[in-house]
């Protein structure tokens, strides 16, 4: 027979079938969540300069493309694309604004340029 294991905050419950049940605590080491390894290769690693970003959406998805465009060129290069879900996206925002305010804590205060083409993205 294979039981069912499911968990409910700090409990793991396991479903032997037949109305029987175990419940067990799951213990603070248990609890936690697992590091991941990150690995990338070495163009990753390099990245990619970007001076412009245009941002889309669909219902299910949102696309960042981020762009580069060379000074006193009429043409602009799209260096990479970004495709995240709708909660990938607001998480990306709330880190975003959370590491603005660290960085202007640490150096002083952003100020957005004056000059912004509203045809191109931001």
């Amino acid at each position: 027979m294979n039981p069912k294991k499911f968990r409910k905050g700090k409990h793991t419950y396991v479903d032997w079938g037949k109305g029987v049940k175990e419940v067990k605590k799951v213990s603070k080491k248990e609890n936690k969540q697992k590091k991941v390894e990150i690995k990338m290769d070495e163009d990753t690693a390099m990245g990619k300069y970007s001076n412009i970003c245009s941002l889309s959406h669909t219902p299910e998805e949102f696309v960042v493309d981020y762009i580069f465009m060379p000074p006193n060129s009429p043409q602009a290069k799209i260096v990479s694309r970004i495709l995240m879900s709708p909660g990938h996206a607001k998480r990306l925002q709330l880190a975003l604004n959370d590491n603005i305010k660290k960085y202007e804590k640490k150096f002083g205060k952003i100020s957005p340029s004056e000059k912004m083409d509203k045809n191109i993205g931001f």
